[in-house]
């Protein structure tokens, strides 16, 4: 950063016009190449109208090109949304991409394994050395004492598996298992039998390495395809993969696989609005087919099928995850500089510190679901 501020003190770009994005951003209190930590430094000028012009795509976009810089991009993105600065980007746009998401099943059959192939199969030497030591990629829980990234993911696994009351000889089904985080833990803590599916080829090989003492079977399958019976059920971090047009075949899969008096957790991001696109940067170079659900959403698709026994928010805990997860990847990034290129690393700088900034805003929340199956008289046997 210091020969990039170097450079901007010495560039005609401080004698520029001043835009609307001036104007805009100072409703947030960020100024164009101004001296704090959260202040946009500006490298091209002409970036300006193709942010006003392409709103979300166009930030993300114009950041990775080397466009503009901010010391403390959490900080930025915490303050922009904050002050509700989506409001600017041009309302058809999001209109169309709303209309496109209930016209077309963007998380289909046909495209399920696409998020594996271009998310999940980055690299599992890469994301080990992001992640805390049992590969979780979901949000940590910070309550209760715990210290760093290890003690605050497996406080969160741990509390899964009191939520769902396991005890030795369940089966448990985990739909999106990952690295098996969850899986072994509940199979080394709690004595039970676990099931995962993943739709990635790098997270089933590393559970099939890790694990193979345990007793966990894992399958590179669509979640659809589930048939069998489990005393529980849990789900971390997938349903965010599902898509408003599948959330009722979710439940009914959930409910299908769920023994008498059997309990589903379901952990997953979600948005504060029930009509609100996917970012579209996050959905382009990060998570594609993403759709994060509203409450409004689970509850619908849930209904008479599951009972709501507890829902839990701790989406604040996500920013200090997130804010680990960037430590982690600055501090061993030269291991795969030559690898992923200067590109890859802003995109991935982006993804991690805009999202910290938008849990810290509350822009969007971390919840826990417990549903169980105990509707009255049969009528949650709903095919």
């Amino acid at each position: 950063m210091g020969s990039n501020q170097q450079d901007i003190v010495e560039s005609p770009v401080l004698a520029r016009r001043r835009h609307l994005l001036d104007e805009a951003l100072a409703q947030a209190d960020v100024r164009i190449n101004g001296d704090r930590p959260w202040d946009l430094q500006l490298h091209r000028e002409a970036a300006l109208d193709e942010i006003l012009a392409r709103g979300s795509l166009g930030l993300g976009e114009t950041y990775m090109q080397g466009d503009w810089d901010v010391q403390a991009l959490d900080q930025f993105f915490f303050r922009i949304l904050r002050a509700d600065l989506t409001r600017l980007v041009r309302p058809w746009r999001n209109a169309l991409r709303l209309l496109r998401s209930y016209l077309v099943n963007l998380q289909s059959r046909r495209r399920a394994f696409e998020v594996g192939e271009r998310h999940y199969d980055l690299g599992n030497d890469f994301y080990r050395t992001m992640l805390d030591r049992r590969m979780v990629y979901s949000c940590g829980y910070w309550h209760g004492g715990a210290e760093d990234l290890d003690q605050a993911q497996e406080a969160k696994l741990d509390l899964i598996c009191r939520k769902l009351g396991l005890q030795p000889g369940m089966r448990l089904l985990d739909i999106g298992c990952g690295w098996g985080s969850l899986v072994s833990y509940a199979a080394q803590h709690y004595g039970v039998e676990c099931v995962g599916v993943t739709v990635s080829r790098e997270q089933q090989a590393w559970i099939h390495e890790q694990y193979a003492d345990l007793p966990i079977t894992v399958h590179l399958q669509d979640y659809r395809n589930l048939d069998q019976k489990f005393d529980r059920i849990a789900s971390v971090g997938m349903f965010e993969h599902v898509g408003h047009r599948n959330h009722r075949t979710f439940m009914k899969v959930a409910r299908r696989c769920l023994a008498p008096d059997g309990l589903l957790l379901l952990h997953t991001i979600g948005k504060n609005q029930r009509h609100s696109a996917t970012d579209p940067w996050i959905e382009r170079y990060i998570f594609p087919n993403g759709e994060l659900p509203s409450a409004g959403q689970i509850g619908d698709a849930a209904d008479r099928l599951l009972v709501t026994e507890d829902l839990h928010n701790f989406g604040s805990d996500y920013d200090r995850t997130l804010m680990a997860w960037h430590a982690n990847f600055e501090q061993h990034w030269d291991q795969f500089a030559d690898r992923y290129g200067q590109r890859f690393y802003r995109m991935w700088r982006y993804y991690l510190l805009s999202c910290a900034g938008a849990f810290r805003a509350r822009h969007i929340q971390l919840w826990q679901w417990l549903f169980s199956d105990r509707l009255e008289g049969g009528v949650a046997r709903v095919s």
